[in-house]
């Protein structure tokens, strides 16, 4: 029998979702188009292979992205939002404004990710 996982606040359920080095910026790029698992990888750096597959890998289990695979050669692997992923799209925004107001000297370059 499965046991329905318990939080102990609004916070704490939210993280068990979206928490995770790299589930963030996996979700900030997925909210602006479908990617393949290379635009993915060029895109989140420094996650390495394994953690990068490990992490979408959650974000499908809980329903966040979908996985698509292509039957050709070499394959060919999409992954994008969900209805359930696009309710994260204010949370998003919210992180995307404060990290430029507050830390906006530091970011690298934003360009790859400018919202229309």
């Amino acid at each position: 029998m499965n046991s329905v996982e318990m939080f102990y606040c609004p916070i704490d359920a939210l993280m068990s979702l979206i928490g995770g080095k790299y589930k963030p910026i996996i979700l900030y790029n997925l909210l602006n188009g479908v990617h393949r698992y290379s635009e993915l990888q060029r895109l989140v750096p420094r996650a390495t292979p394994k953690v990068l597959t490990q992490q979408l890998r959650e974000l499908e289990r809980d329903g966040l992205i979908s996985r698509t695979v292509y039957p050709v050669v070499p394959p060919k692997t999409e992954y994008a939002i969900t209805d359930y992923g696009l309710t994260l799209k204010p949370i998003r925004e919210a992180m995307h404004l404060w990290g430029r107001t507050y830390m906006g000297d530091r970011i690298l370059s934003d360009t790859q990710h400018e919202e229309d």
